[in-house]
């Protein structure tokens, strides 16, 4: 599985981006997608998590209500829609795909940027 990350860029604080990961090769054996992030000097962490189906979602605590997990399983695209960006938001956005027999992929990564 190959996943490539896009729609990263500078943003004012308050301000949105939609994220979009495009997963290709043996796609129809993925279970979970998720998007993760690694700012400067920390640990990469969750930020949502989406079942295949789309039934199942899951979201750390600091991006509820502000950030939508989606995912178009048709066209192999995850999205992330960021609303209401705030500073501590910054970092680098990784898309992870893990498999029906766990083997898990990640993207390259795109930089999300959100100045004060």
């Amino acid at each position: 599985v190959q996943l490539v990350e896009s729609g990263g860029g500078l943003v004012q604080a308050g301000g949105s981006l939609r994220l979009s990961c495009a997963a290709s090769g043996s796609t129809f054996s993925i279970n979970v997608m998720g998007w993760y992030r690694q700012a400067p000097g920390k640990q990469r962490e969750l930020v949502a998590i989406i079942t295949t189906d789309g039934g199942i979602t899951n979201y750390r605590d600091s991006v509820k209500g502000r950030f939508t997990i989606s995912r178009d399983v048709s066209k192999n695209l995850l999205y992330l829609q960021m609303n209401n960006l705030k500073p501590e938001d910054t970092a680098v956005y990784y898309c992870r795909s893990d498999l029906i027999l766990g083997q898990i992929y990640w993207g390259q990564g795109t930089q999300v940027t959100v100045s004060s």
